[in-house]
């Protein structure tokens, strides 16, 4: 599935990405941060452990809940 994938600094250095169906706009109840856009259009397996590199869990979940993916509080990335 095709992705665009958004990235934002959060305290203590620490980076949270989005990943939005591809095309999609940011859904209005995460629209009101700073994202950055850092990849558009890519191609992600979402049961790829890349993704743990991103500290988002169960992508394909929230997506269906959400319609957006974001990484937990608890894996923010260093």
């Amino acid at each position: 599935m095709k992705f665009d994938v958004y990235k934002r600094t959060e305290a203590d250095h620490k980076l949270s990405y989005m990943l939005v169906p591809a095309g999609q706009p940011i859904p209005q109840e995460a629209d009101n941060v700073d994202w950055h856009l850092v990849k558009q259009g890519v191609d992600l397996d979402t049961a790829d452990r890349a993704l743990q590199g991103m500290g988002i869990d169960h992508a394909m979940d929230q997506i269906r809940e959400k319609g957006y993916a974001i990484t937990s509080v608890y894996h923010q990335v260093e």
